[in-house]
């Protein structure tokens, strides 16, 4: 699907004082040379009737709108200024879908976006997390505004086909630049996906009244008006997917009425989630689904962070794909986001991660030059830091998490209650009822089992969880501390814990379920640093003062997390299998969830979430080659 991500290449104008950019791929403008701003809210915000339809949600109600070409961000900009203005006080939720397949520079962003005083504000937080110019979709949240963005970079003709309809988009910009500068964005697969996106009452708008447009949609059974365009056009495109009684409906619109018809009404209100398990993957969910304004109840059986999930530090260091799997691989894909995630927490902090090359340094250190500038970086044995015999790949995007610190962050959230209960059963009734032991904890409208291999008790032929003990260690080093900004990663991985001690780790024994802090585990982690670091390693205090803490991860057959609903009559979800990297998947694996269980858009390729689901082992075909292990 994905590509290596190419940025714009820009002329500018000066026009009336305004810098207005030209794209040299295509050779036309950005936005209009009269005013853009007024021509976007002329076109796309009058013409798809968006401030009564804006002004009008229910409460809880999810609006979404597509655009077929992000640009300068501008659009978006607009229709984020006209939500402040009209949005009601009720956990509504604005979310925009933007496909850009030559995304601009931050520089040049920044530079286009400076011709609007007025959208300032909008435009610092939009930019602040702008992002990296790879290839997939990037959520772009801001909560506080009840507005969040997916930015999908790469050709339209790829993304739109592998967009997973979990929700339907209401609204389209069809904007890009004209039919005849770029005559791909308007062709009849892509037309056919948005339709594919859409539903009754989705309404459409462009600035273009070409007739490849007009006849892609009409082929749908879609109206189209053509009222008066903006300044010198004479005309623009306005259109509406009226219900089958009132036009003549295709197969797309027959399907989608049979299964839209009440979703309004089923998902437009808050809801009582239950959340079982305090690990990350708990917590994780439980502040989507409360960021969102529904009310959330975690259990746990001991306390929050008491599992695998519950060591002193986690460090996000990603074994990152060649740049042309970016789209689908999911760990880059987690990476990403877990990165804007977490940076808004004062738990995380932002970190370099040297990932030492110990075995095809050629292949590893190669990924510096596929990515874009500022996210890799190699390095021979004369640039490390520390003193060793191998080269290394320096991810300058990481991060490391606190994990008690965060945990007491999203307790804190008022919509988030937490209770130690051991959970018992659950009775899968209209709505879930929980058990423990014999006292009935209530009903729920959703049910999230977050209980790693436990999960397993609370539904039937369960997908095999296999347990993974590791033990992670700690030290006094403040004679030799190394930067608080840098980890190394080898096999093994270490870095500041704090100012005064080192941590380092981890074990690794697969079918192992015991949680004793073993010397041979503090052995076994030495010897893990002093095989890439001698000298270093020679300086630590001796094993005898190490501390540590043994925990186990639980780990699917193929690697990737559990998703899902086992049943589809029944509102009880799994969230498992994250293994070692829970703290990198947890944050998009929330969002999934969020989308399926609330009928929000999904924010990964469809094959990709197939590739999640609990249920993807039903069907399981005997192999008769050895298995591998997935890249993700």
């Amino acid at each position: 699907m994905s590509h290596a991500i190419q940025t714009a290449d820009l002329d500018w104008q000066l026009v009336d004082g305004i810098d207005v950019p030209v794209s040299k791929q295509f050779g036309d403008v950005y936005f209009s040379k009269d005013n853009g701003l007024l021509e976007t809210r002329h076109v796309f915000l009058n013409g798809n009737d968006l401030s009564t339809r804006l002004t009008n949600l229910k409460p809880f109600e999810y609006f979404c709108v597509g655009e077929t070409g992000f640009g300068t961000g501008l659009n978006i900009l607009a229709l984020w200024q006209l939500w402040q203005q009209v949005r009601p006080n009720n956990h509504s939720h604005l979310h925009a879908i933007s496909v850009e397949k030559f995304p601009l520079s931050k520089a040049d962003l920044i530079r286009a976006l400076n011709a609007w005083p007025e959208l300032k504000p909008l435009a610092d937080q939009l930019i602040s997390q702008y992002p990296m110019p790879i290839a997939g979709c990037h959520r772009l949240s801001f909560p506080e505004e009840r507005f969040s963005l997916d930015l999908w970079l790469g050709d339209a003709h790829d993304i739109f086909p592998v967009i997973e309809k979990t929700a339907a988009v209401n609204a389209w910009f069809l904007d890009g630049f004209a039919p005849s500068c770029n005559p791909d964005m308007w062709e009849e697969n892509v037309l056919n996906h948005i339709v594919r996106l859409s539903e009754t009452g989705t309404t459409f708008a462009s600035f273009s009244v070409a007739g490849v447009l007009k006849r892609g949609l009409k082929n749908h059974g879609i109206s189209i008006s053509r009222p008066r365009g903006f300044g010198h056009k004479r005309e623009m495109l306005k259109a509406i997917w009226n219900p089958a009684e009132e036009s003549n409906p295709s197969p797309a619109q027959e399907s989608t009425q049979k299964k839209t018809g009440s979703a309004l009404e089923i998902n437009a209100r808050p809801r009582q989630i239950a959340v079982i398990g305090a690990g990350i993957a708990g917590l994780s969910a439980a502040w989507a689904f409360a960021q969102r304004g529904h009310q959330v109840t975690i259990y746990d059986r001991s306390a929050p962070l008491s599992g695998g999930s519950g060591n002193p530090l986690a460090l996000l260091n990603p074994k990152l794909c060649p740049v042309e799997q970016s789209a689908e691989h999911l760990m880059t894909l987690s990476w990403q986001h877990a990165l804007n995630h977490y940076r808004k927490f004062k738990a995380f902090r932002p970190i370099q991660v040297n990932q030492l090359a110990l075995k095809n340094p050629e292949q590893l250190l190669g990924l510096a030059d596929e990515y874009p500038e500022g996210i890799l970086a190699a390095q021979t044995v004369k640039d490390q830091e520390m003193q060793t015999a191998f080269p290394s790949l320096k991810l300058l995007a990481a991060g490391a998490v606190s994990p008690h610190q965060l945990r007491d962050e999203i307790l804190q959230h008022p919509h988030i209650q937490y209770q130690q209960a051991k959970i018992s059963h659950i009775e899968a009734a209209t709505k879930p009822q929980l058990f423990a032991d014999e006292q009935d904890l209530g009903g729920f409208d959703h049910v999230i089992v977050c209980t790693a291999r436990e999960t397993q008790q609370f539904f039937a032929d369960y997908p095999l969880l296999k347990p993974i003990r590791g033990q992670v260690s700690w030290v006094n080093n403040q004679t030799q501390p190394l930067s608080q900004n840098t980890a190394y990663s080898y096999g093994g991985y270490c870095m500041q814990l704090n100012a005064e001690q080192l941590i380092l780790g981890a074990s690794f024994y697969p079918g192992r379920d015991d949680t004793e802090v073993l010397a041979e585990d503090h052995m076994h982690n030495y010897e893990l640093i002093h095989g890439v670091f001698p000298e270093y390693a020679k300086s630590l205090p001796s094993l005898e003062t190490w501390q540590g803490r043994a925990s186990l991860r639980a780990q699917s057959q193929d690697y990737f997390p559990l998703l899902g609903k086992m049943k589809a009559e029944e509102e009880v979800y799994s969230f498992a299998g994250l293994g070692s990297k829970g703290f990198l998947f947890a944050p998009l694996c929330s969002e999934i969830l969020a989308a399926q269980i609330l009928g929000e858009v999904c924010l990964i390729p469809s094959h990709v979430v197939k590739k999640l689901s609990v249920t993807r082992f039903q069907k399981k075909v005997k192999m008769k080659k050895p298995y591998l292990k997935p890249q993700i």
